[in-house]
């Protein structure tokens, strides 16, 4: 019976990841003509070809499954993220603003993001993007901080941790308030963050 259980295990995992990219697709097909504020748990629910239960049952609440949308359309950008540190393992400050240009470059052509630089407060997405969403910022910041750690082993979690939360701040306001092109933000954003990460990075060896 156990091993029974062990081997369903992956199925299981594999039906639960089918229906959350599909409820997910569903919430992106309907956000093409209406804002989330108009969207309805059961709207997607239909969209997606199943129950209102089943989408209660998975995330708990609509709140809960927009904070989880959102993580998932968030981790498409860092991937790349990650891959633009990495990128630099020479060169610290050059990866933060590789990983910040990178970011806001995909943020600026993807139509999730454009919805929500429109979003003027009343669209009901932004609270999820915004430092307000501390979920979508612990996540984020989580998996930056791992990549710097893994990339620069000397860094402490502690100064690995404070930096990629700032970033995450950073670039999180920078997509909802763009203060000019990406490369000179991410360049402005190096020149301030440079010091700390410089002294950061040579100590750690």
């Amino acid at each position: 019976m156990g091993a029974m259980a062990k081997s369903d295990t992956p199925y299981r995992e594999a039906t639960r990841q089918l229906l959350r990219e599909t409820v997910f697709k569903a919430a992106r097909d309907q956000l093409e003509d209406r804002a989330w504020s108009e969207m309805t748990m059961l709207g997607v629910a239909e969209e997606a070809g199943v129950s209102r239960q089943t989408l209660y049952n998975e995330f708990g609440s609509r709140d809960e499954f927009g904070v989880a949308f959102v993580m998932h359309e968030g981790g498409r950008f860092l991937d790349g993220v990650e891959s633009a540190v990495r990128a630099h393992p020479d060169d610290p400050r050059a990866a933060v603003e590789a990983a910040l240009e990178h970011f806001l470059r995909a943020a600026g052509d993807d139509p999730l993001i454009r919805i929500l630089l429109s979003d003027d407060g009343t669209g009901g997405m932004l609270p999820f993007v915004t430092t307000q969403g501390m979920p979508v910022v612990v996540w984020a910041a989580d998996r930056i901080s791992a990549v710097i750690v893994e990339t620069w082993p000397g860094v402490g979690e502690g100064d690995a941790r404070l930096l990629s939360e700032s970033l995450v701040r950073l670039a999180i306001s920078y997509v909802t308030a763009p203060a000019g092109p990406p490369d000179e933000t991410a360049a402005a954003a190096g020149r301030l963050l440079g010091p700390f990460v410089e002294s950061t990075f040579s100590a750690a060896g």
